[in-house]
C-alpha cells in the first residue's frame, strides 16, 4: 500500500530539484581570486625560504625545515584532489585518502616539534608557523581553483 500524501510527494520532488540545483557548477573562480591564491602561496614560501636563509642555524636544519615546508604542500595538494576526486565521482582509495591526511597532520607535527625545540627566538618561531600554514592553505586554493577551472572548461566542451 502506497500511504505517501500528496505533501510528501511534493517535498520529495523539492528535494530532488534542490539536489540537481547543487550539483550543477558553472562559476569559475573570479581571476582576482585566482591572482591572490597564486600571491599568497608565493609570499608564503618565499617568505619562509628567505627567513630560512638568513636564519643562523646550520645547515642540515635549514634543510629539514625546507624538506617540511616542500612535503606539507605536497601533502595538501594531496588531500585536495583527494576530496575533490571524491566530489566528482572519481574513484579514490580510502588508503590513499587516509595517507594523504595522515601526511599533512604529520607535516604540520613534524614543523611544530621542529620549532618547539628550535634555539629560536618566539617571534621567529611564530614566523615559521605562519608563513608554513599560509603556504599550505594557498596551495589548497591554487590547487581548487585549477580544478575549478578545469571541470568548467571540460564540462563546456562536452555541452557544445
Amino acid at each position: 500500500m502506497n500511504y505517501q500524501t500528496t505533501v510528501s510527494v511534493e517535498e520529495e520532488t523539492n528535494n530532488t530539484e534542490l539536489k540537481k540545483e547543487i550539483k550543477v557548477y558553472d562559476q569559475k573562480p573570479t581571476p582576482a581570486f585566482i591572482g591572490a591564491s597564486w600571491s599568497a602561496l608565493l609570499i608564503g614560501m618565499v617568505s619562509y625560504c628567505i627567513g630560512l636563509w638568513n636564519a643562523d642555524m646550520l645547515l642540515n636544519e635549514k634543510g629539514y625545515y625546507f624538506t617540511i615546508l616542500l612535503f606539507g604542500l605536497f601533502s595538501v595538494i594531496s588531500v585536495q584532489k583527494a576530496v575533490r576526486d571524491k566530489l566528482e565521482n572519481i574513484p579514490v582509495t580510502e588508503i590513499y585518502y587516509s595517507i594523504s591526511w595522515f601526511t599533512t597532520v604529520a607535516s604540520i607535527v613534524l614543523l611544530v616539534i621542529g620549532l618547539w625545540n628550535a634555539d629560536l627566538l618566539l617571534s621567529e618561531k611564530g614566523f615559521y608557523g605562519m608563513s608554513f600554514l599560509l603556504s599550505l592553505f594557498a596551495a589548497i586554493a591554487v590547487q581548487k581553483n585549477t580544478r575549478d577551472v578545469q571541470y568548467i572548461d571540460r564540462n563546456n566542451l562536452e555541452d557544445k
